[in-house]
């Protein structure tokens, strides 16, 4: 058996972690999650990390604290899920949608200069799959067109020369490209520990930030991380573990602010994740360099495409196993699904571009704008990629997709 599409990985060290939280008396935002961020510092190679209670709200607070609004616009490709842009219309900012690049993930770097206007404050770019993006030709390209970037006056935005950039990581924490961990890519990025991500803490993410070469004005990383905090719970400027102690009761709401803070049980189980993550990254190269192996007659013979998870020059977290069935429809691969659903090989569909879904098309997209993110779509099948399966079990998915194919 599969154990479904992507189970968690839990083992007695996670239960008892988070018993030991439960038996601790301190059960929100606390000790754990100041240690879990410090962690996850270490991986990223970041100087600081705010623990928060979604990938969602990561980027939507990375939005607030850019001081992001009505009037402005934010790039984000076509082809992601519905958490990339729909945090841009939390902040009344308009979504500005650019198509992939041609037979490929990632957005079309080439044609996104000609989507900024002086209304453009950021571009969220995704990591899919977890291969980290490249984020060297996009901001590339912001630079080229960095004249037409008006910062808003007494933002954060006053502190870059061009578009701020900020990475939807919630696919590639641990993925590496040109030495650089996630997390040192973009200005801003978030990561999601969602049950089904690589790290999980049940629900939860982490911003990040990260001064790169063509920003010449540094971070103030504990203002940056204490406006994080602020945004977290209420505007509030103590929280409950600095209010420990004899007449530390007194607190101040500085803003009318919102709630996304992370607990100390979900703390307690990112830490567990963590201290096993190397290997579970290990393990997730191995199942994708054995689905490469497997699937190699395949590619070959130009029926499928799959994706590149590593090369001399990066290594991604492996969190997706997406193929594409050339010559295939959607009609056809959704067909395709289904003789494997009938012979109980979980698959999914990463993913359905932003334009195709209703809430999207109410805000006037159309997928004819967006030819390369259909075709993209319309022939690709994910399948079971996750660290309870054994060696044996990516062959039986291999053998069954040639059986489901040519029958």
């Amino acid at each position: 058996m599969l154990n479904g599409f992507s189970p968690p990985d839990i083992t007695e060290a996670e239960i008892q972690a988070v018993v030991d939280a439960l038996r601790s008396g301190w059960i929100t935002t606390g000790p754990r999650t100041k240690e879990f961020e410090a962690a996850l510092c270490d991986i990223t190679g970041t100087a600081r990390v705010a623990a928060l209670s979604s990938a969602t709200a990561a980027l939507e607070t990375a939005l607030r604290i850019l001081g992001i609004g009505c009037g402005d616009e934010v790039i984000t490709t076509a082809y992601t899920y519905t958490a990339s842009a729909s945090v841009i219309c939390h902040v009344g900012a308009t979504p500005v949608l650019c198509d992939t690049e041609p037979g490929s993930y990632q957005m079309n770097y080439d044609a996104l200069a000609a989507l900024v206007t002086p209304r453009t404050k950021a571009v969220i770019a995704v990591d899919y799959a977890g291969v980290i993006c490249d984020y060297t030709s996009l901001i590339a390209q912001l630079n080229a067109v960095k004249s037409l970037f008006t910062p808003t006056k007494g933002t954060l935005q006053e502190n870059f020369l061009r578009v701020p950039v900020i990475a939807d990581a919630a696919h590639s924490l641990g993925a590496v490209k040109d030495g650089r961990s996630s997390g040192m890519h973009a200005d801003f990025t978030a990561f999601s520990f969602h049950a089904v991500k690589n790290l999980t803490t049940a629900e939860g993410g982490a911003l990040t930030w990260h001064q790169l070469p063509d920003n010449p004005t540094p971070f103030n990383n504990e203002w940056l991380y204490h406006e994080v905090m602020l945004h977290s719970l209420h505007g509030q400027d103590r929280d409950a573990l600095s209010k420990q102690g004899a007449g530390l009761w007194e607190y101040d709401i500085v803003s009318a602010l919102y709630k996304c803070n992370m607990t100390d049980i979900q703390a307690a189980l990112g830490l567990a994740q963590l201290s096993r993550y190397d290997a579970l990254l290990t393990r997730r190269h191995e199942l994708v360099s054995l689905y490469d192996a497997a699937l190699s007659a395949l590619v070959n013979n130009d029926s499928i495409q799959t994706l590149a998870h590593f090369n001399q020059n990066f290594a991604s977290s492996c969190h997706l196993y997406p193929i594409r069935i050339n010559g295939f429809s959607e009609t056809d691969r959704n067909a395709l699904i289904a003789k494997l659903a009938s012979k109980s090989i979980p698959t999914n569909v990463h993913y359905k571009p932003l334009p195709m879904l209703t809430a999207y098309k109410k805000l006037g997209f159309n997928i004819a704008d967006f030819p390369n993110a259909y075709k993209q779509y319309a022939n690709e099948i994910t399948l079971p990629l996750h660290t309870l399966l054994d060696d044996d079990d990516i062959n039986l998915v291999a053998d069954a997709l040639l059986k489901a194919y040519t029958n």
